[in-house]
């Protein structure tokens, strides 16, 4: 059973930088065909993709996030995480990570993490 674990700050400032990390057990990240999301839902809105690492470590961006966000992957500890630049109240939101499987659907998410950007 593949767990997705999301770790972070609740409160972050405007103008800030959040960094999320998504702990993964049960599942290596660097396994062939599959790759690793972050997702987002703010209040009153649908999901969000907002960025993507695959098992061999290339990146792909939200183009309406790509100025501001980085996806990054620490294998040893089989950890992927998310760092977002220049937080807005805008920013508030549900953070998800999850794992995108070999069927093209997100198959396993985190509970997900809520981050409040307030000052």
């Amino acid at each position: 059973q593949v767990r997705l674990q999301e770790s972070g700050p609740g409160l972050v400032k405007p103008s800030q930088t959040l960094s999320l990390t998504c702990t993964v057990s049960g599942g290596d990240i660097t396994s062939t065909g599959y790759a690793w999301s972050w997702i987002r839902q703010a209040p009153g809105k649908g999901l969000e993709w907002m960025a993507l690492v695959a098992y061999g470590g290339d990146t792909y961006y939200s183009p309406r996030l790509v100025s501001r966000t980085q996806i990054s992957r620490e294998t040893s500890k089989n950890q992927f995480s998310l760092r977002m630049t220049s937080v807005t109240p805008e920013d508030t939101a549900v953070y998800y990570c999850a794992r995108y499987g070999t069927t093209g659907e997100f198959d396993y998410w985190g509970q997900g993490t809520q981050v409040t950007v307030s000052s």
